[in-house]
């Protein structure tokens, strides 16, 4: 497949990836508190969806874990907003087993196996490292934000959230340069800079309730 089209899907996926920030930091702003808007989580199945596909179509393993692991919590903040419930239910079944049937299929199929994923020579294993702990670390904030939407019986971004998201953006981004990734350093370039508003606009919001 052309280089051109496999990063147009990576790029859709960050665009999709930062609509979901700006429209999450725009609301916020205009409220003057966090908020979690359904968009937020359509988009993030969306983007992850084509991430997850880009990380098939360049072999990259670090970037196919960190969106498996996100993409089914995507899928249950949808439900406990409702959401999802409301979507078609071939749409549901389809998204739900996308990612496993990729894998399978690609394996059983030879186009690639777990040696040539764990020893791609265009990433060494000191930078594959890199990546997988980057993306299990940015991976983590959404199970922590899974957590406390689970406890509270409904979908939130919790400060802890943004604070996760800074410190696992900061490794992505170095993981990236190293790398040379054009899609994971412009998307989470961008999103850095939105985490860090987030944390500020948590911060004045605490002050005033106070």
């Amino acid at each position: 497949m052309s280089n051109w089209i496999v990063y147009g899907i990576g790029f859709l996926a960050q665009i999709l990836f930062s609509a979901r920030l700006i429209v999450q930091w725009i609301l916020s702003e205009k409220n003057k508190k966090i908020i979690t808007p359904s968009i937020f989580w359509k988009l993030s199945l969306m983007a992850s969806f084509l991430l997850f596909v880009y990380g098939h179509l360049r072999d990259d393993f670090a970037i196919m874990l960190g969106q498996a692991l996100t993409y089914y919590i995507y899928i249950r903040n949808l439900q406990l907003q409702g959401k999802w419930q409301k979507s078609p239910k071939i749409l549901q079944i389809f998204l739900q087993i996308f990612p496993v049937f990729i894998v399978l299929y690609a394996y059983n199929n030879g186009q690639y196996d777990f040696n040539k994923l764990f020893k791609n020579e265009a990433i060494p294993l000191w930078l594959l490292l890199l990546g997988i702990i980057s993306q299990i670390l940015f991976t983590l904030r959404f199970v922590y934000q899974w957590m406390v939407s689970e406890k509270s019986k409904s979908s939130q971004l919790p400060v802890g959230f943004w604070q996760m998201s800074v410190l696992g953006a900061s490794l992505i981004l170095t993981y990236a340069i190293f790398r040379k990734d054009p899609v994971l350093f412009v998307g989470h370039i961008a999103g850095l800079i939105i985490y860090i508003r987030n944390i500020i606009i948590w911060k004045k919001q605490l002050r005033h309730e106070n």
